[in-house]
């Protein structure tokens, strides 16, 4: 599974799939309410959008699809990019949609008019993440050129560089309250930036492969990161140090996500499974 999803109200979890499909979970049963058919290539990211009526999916056919998750069909297609799209989020007031892809852009498109309003050209390499500030001013974005960047979308001017990845920077991930972000990238580690400093504030190191995805908790005190040594891990920010280590994958952790209450943290491998996790047993809660 290359990418999952809270709702959020926490009752769903959306997967992404190399199957072309999208796939609505609902977390009572553990069964699948919803299949998404419409991509002709993989689905590499998914995101609910705030009210959570709609998914949106980002493929490596180039395109973004909105669904309507009362009817299971899609209501958008957005269509601009020259390569895979293989990051999405949507604003936090819902009226806008981020895309992020190997043609070394990222998008913001305008849900009424549905057209792409601002185009970023900062990176020299594809642009493997994006995502929104909690206040939806600005976007980070994470490159291929070992850099991350961050984005004033009233001017659509960058106003920082995150310099210092030794590789690529797979995932970035604001903090709850906007003041920091978080990356991961392939030299096996993940770092706390400070966004008034632009310095490299921590840098958590335990994983032994390429850290592919990091999100912080809603309370902002943890930080987990799915990484390529088939592992997810939750660090404490106060001490830098994994508090939680989730090993009993068989293949890649793609992606992790925490609920909307903190509780749980689901993880998304290679070995096209899906995990609930409880986050204060390190315990898998359901498996889809």
């Amino acid at each position: 599974m290359g990418s999952i999803a809270f709702s959020p109200d926490g009752k769903r979890l959306a997967t992404g799939s190399w199957d072309k499909t999208a796939k609505i979970w609902d977390l009572t049963t553990g069964k699948a309410a919803l299949t998404l058919k419409g991509h002709i290539y993989s689905v590499w990211s998914v995101a609910f959008s705030p009210d959570g009526k709609r998914l949106a999916t980002g493929s490596t056919d180039k395109t973004a699809e909105i669904w309507d998750l009362t009817t299971g069909k899609a209501a958008l297609t957005l269509d601009g990019h020259t390569d895979a799209i293989s990051s999405i989020a949507f604003s936090p007031d819902g009226k806008r949609l981020a895309t992020g892809s190997d043609d070394k852009t990222a998008e913001i498109w305008d849900l009424t008019t549905r057209k792409a309003a601002l185009t970023f050209k900062g990176h020299t390499s594809y642009v493997s993440s994006v995502a929104f500030s909690p206040d939806g001013k600005r976007l980070a974005t994470g490159s291929g050129d070992d850099m991350a960047k961050i984005w004033d979308l009233g001017t659509g001017k960058e106003t920082l560089t995150l310099e210092g990845h030794a590789t690529s920077v797979s995932s970035v991930a604001f903090s709850p309250d906007g003041k920091r972000l978080a990356t991961g990238h392939w030299y096996k580690t993940a770092k706390i930036w400070d966004l008034t400093t632009g310095k490299a504030a921590l840098t958590l190191d335990g994983h032994t492969s390429s850290v592919s995805s990091v999100a912080f908790s809603p309370d902002g005190k943890h930080l987990a990161t799915g990484a390529g040594d088939d592992t997810a891990k939750i660090w404490d920010m106060e001490t830098g140090k994994a508090n939680v280590a989730l090993g009993v994958y068989t293949d890649y952790v793609n992606s992790v996500a925490f609920s909307p209450d903190g509780k749980s943290l689901a993880t998304g491998s290679n070995e096209n499974t899906a995990k609930i996790w409880d986050v204060t047993t390190g315990k898998a809660a359901l498996t889809l």
